[in-house]
C-alpha cells in the first residue's frame, strides 16, 4: 500500500524536454525538402515539406517564448 502524500520521482529532463523531438522532426522535413528539390519531386509533396519545416519553426518559437516566461517568473507560464 502507498503511504499518503507519496509522490513518484520526477521524470528525467531528457524525457520531458520537447525541444529535441521537435528538432528531429524539423530535420526530417528539411532532408525530405532537399531530396525533393534535388530530384524535382511533385509539387504538393514539396509544399508539404515546406509547411512541415515552417510548423516546426513555429513550435520551436512557442517553446522559446514559454521558457522565457518561466525564466522571468510569469504567473501563467507553463513549466516545461
Amino acid at each position: 500500500m502507498v503511504e499518503p502524500g507519496w509522490q513518484p520521482p520526477p521524470l528525467p529532463r531528457r524525457l520531458t524536454d520537447p525541444v529535441r523531438p521537435v528538432l528531429v522532426g524539423v530535420a526530417v522535413w528539411v532532408v525530405a525538402l532537399v531530396v525533393l528539390a534535388v530530384v524535382g519531386g511533385p509539387g504538393p509533396w514539396l509544399w508539404a515539406c515546406v509547411v512541415g519545416v515552417a510548423l516546426g519553426g513555429i513550435g520551436l518559437s512557442v517553446l522559446a517564448l514559454q521558457r522565457r516566461a518561466v525564466a522571468r517568473g510569469s504567473k501563467g507560464a507553463q513549466k516545461l
